[in-house]
């Protein structure tokens, strides 16, 4: 593997959304990550409820090589603490306690290995009223005081599919607090545990609108403000063939611009930031954008400063010239899915290996990592 963090390695403790994320995120940047799954697993309620879990579509499971464990042998568990012995780090994303319960837990593992790093992903955190209690993407959202902000004024708040508790405040999160410990503890010889909470994760996106909201500058009406969809220079709009286009000319040179290029003239319309007149503003860009197509408007405004962009489904992103140029998707297997990010100058990752498939490569995994 090559990479940035090529040489590490990780032991992740196979689940679901935000801690295969993290893994992945590992992976990609070059680590060596081994998933453990339990020999359960194979009919457990977690391959019920994502199916796909093990198979070529399982993306957050490239790059992985698979040992399987029965966690409640004592054989198995003595096994998973001689490969954590070898481990820079482990991840786990289970509700509190089961861990210390298997006898696999931080003390146990970090009494062995002091140089260990013990990610731990959960959507409350380790501690608190709610932390054993079960949830999901939305609820951790919700309590983080972002879901409400999402939406129309006159609909309920709308969930932004799962990607900002389960992963970007989630697996992101852990990823980053895992790379920041290693990073610590090349200095100070001691491992510690990262405990990665999603709903503080989620709070933690939201730092700058929180700054906004405390300063007078953010109304707590959804659907009122300058980023949720209440400006007519930030918005989307469906152009004549129903497909959308995304404009979002905060700067007034930007917006100028936007205006030139649409043939709109600025006296037809109110001051950029007149609150009040954004909503007639956004009927007239409305009927505007609706008089050409979705390819019509690209060839007008894209690569301009007008900041306009196409609304692009899953099929077509990764066909857009720009994707295309710099190899924004990877196919592996015959699934399309995005290639590792960041980039690097130096240590670029090589293209990611495909899902494991629940290959058991418990022996040669074993055999690599000097366990007999």
């Amino acid at each position: 593997m090559t990479g940035p963090l090529a040489g590490l390695r990780v032991i992740e403790m196979l689940g679901l959304g935000p801690g295969p994320f993290a893994a992945m995120m590992l992976a990609d940047m070059g680590a060596e990550v081994v998933r453990v799954q339990r020999r359960a697993d194979t009919a457990s309620a977690a391959q019920q409820v994502f199916p796909l879990l093990g198979s070529r579509y399982d993306v957050l499971g490239r790059s992985r090589r698979v040992i399987t464990l029965d966690l409640k042998s004592p054989q198995d568990q003595a096994t998973l603490l001689a490969l954590s012995d070898k481990a820079d780090a482990l991840i786990e994303g289970y509700r509190p306690g089961v861990m210390e319960k298997l006898g696999l837990g931080p003390e146990v593992c970090l009494q062995r290995n002091p140089r260990l790093v013990y990610g731990r992903m959960t959507g409350w955190g380790q501690s608190g009223p709610l932390a054993h209690s079960a949830g999901h993407d939305i609820n951790y959202l919700a309590l983080s005081g972002m879901l409400q902000a999402m939406g129309r004024p006159d609909s309920p708040p709308a969930p932004p599919l799962n990607l900002v508790a389960d992963f970007g405040g989630g697996g992101m999160l852990l990823a980053f607090g895992v790379v920041c410990a290693l990073l610590e503890a090349r200095q100070s010889g001691q491992g510690q545990v990262v405990d990665a909470a999603m709903t503080e994760g989620s709070a933690l996106l939201g730092a700058m609108l929180y700054g906004f909201q405390a300063a007078g500058a953010w109304s707590l009406q959804r659907g009122s403000n300058l980023l949720d969809g209440a400006a007519h220079f930030y918005d989307t709009y469906a152009c004549a063939d129903q497909r959308y286009m995304a404009v979002g000319a905060i700067e007034p040179a930007f917006y100028q611009q936007l205006l030139q290029l649409a043939g709109i003239e600025a006296s037809q319309l109110p001051a950029q930031f007149d609150r009040a007149g954004w909503a007639a503003a956004k009927q007239q860009l409305a009927k505007v954008f609706a008089t050409k197509t979705q390819t019509q408007w690209c060839e007008l405004l894209e690569g301009s400063d007008a900041c306009c962009a196409p609304v692009l489904d899953m099929q077509n992103a990764p066909l857009h010239p720009h994707a295309k140029a710099r190899s924004s998707f990877v196919e592996l297997d015959g699934v399309v899915q995005p290639a590792p990010a960041p980039r690097f100058s130096r240590t670029q990752p090589d293209v990611p290996a495909q899902s494991a498939h629940q290959n058991d490569e418990s022996a040669a995994i074993l055999r690599d990592w000097g366990i007999a």
